[in-house]
């Protein structure tokens, strides 16, 4: 289900079933010439209009610009960095209004920089807007030392559980560490993320323009292809059905 497309009484429904709200976490950056900018988000919500047909979840709207940094390259048309403080600001505010809302049971999907299922600053951020988040919900709700009080005697064996404040934010990536191991590699701009490109959106995919490519990163793109894009695909969404929960 797409929240924006949803009524009230379903997204109230879906927040009380503790169906989870999943937020696709994208940034706008440098491709190379034979992919689209908007590679980091469109792999992200690709590979969710699959997953809506195999769990019942609910996809927000994609938060498109990111901390995409200039490590790839330097300040051009089409490369769009935002400050991971004023990112930190901004996914908090959404996930704090989700969850005063109610929704506790929420999942950012990055894609960039996720290479090992590693942290870098753009998921860093989204981790500590999360336990901020939880700190101060539970603060407002149940007051200072809410932790220590008897209220929350049985805190360790709801640890991980719905129950557990900690548990209400999520951050995973799109492709699990043990899942980028199946697909066989991992990259930016290159084979295997122009293949993963292709496979959801292949009109943003021109493998003539590889030729025009000059960085390293980008060289074994003309490599890409449908077969390698869906089975990458797939061990994403075999990786996001056991962890979506």
């Amino acid at each position: 289900m797409q929240m924006v497309e949803m009524f009230y009484d379903q997204l109230e429904d879906a927040k009380n079933r503790k169906v989870p709200f999943i937020i696709p976490i994208g940034t706008i950056e440098y491709h190379a010439h034979q992919a689209s900018c908007g590679t980091d988000t469109m792999v992200i919500t690709g590979t969710l209009k699959e997953l809506e047909k195999r769990k019942e979840i609910v996809v927000c709207p994609p938060i498109w610009y990111g901390v995409a940094s200039y490590a790839v390259c330097g300040p051009r048309v089409g490369h769009i960095n935002v400050d991971e403080d004023a990112y930190f600001q901004y996914i908090y505010s959404i996930l704090k209004s989700m969850v005063y809302g109610g929704v506790k049971n929420i999942y950012c999907i990055p894609h960039h920089q996720t290479e090992e299922a590693g942290l870098m600053p753009m998921t860093i951020a989204c981790w500590k807007a999360a336990k901020r988040i939880a700190m101060e919900y539970m603060e407002d709700t149940m007051g200072q030392g809410w932790w220590g009080s008897d209220a929350y005697a049985d805190y360790y064996e709801n640890l991980g559980s719905d129950d557990d404040p900690f548990n209400y934010i999520k951050v995973i990536p799109l492709i699990g560490k043990e899942a980028q191991h199946k697909c066989g590699g991992f990259d930016h701009a290159g084979k295997y993320e122009t293949s993963l490109l292709m496979a959801s959106y292949p009109d943003c995919v021109d493998l003539s323009r590889c030729k025009d490519n000059t960085e390293w990163f980008a060289e074994s793109s003309k490599e890409a292809n449908m077969e390698l894009g869906t089975f990458m695909r797939e061990c994403s969404l075999e990786w996001l059905m056991e962890a979506v929960k």
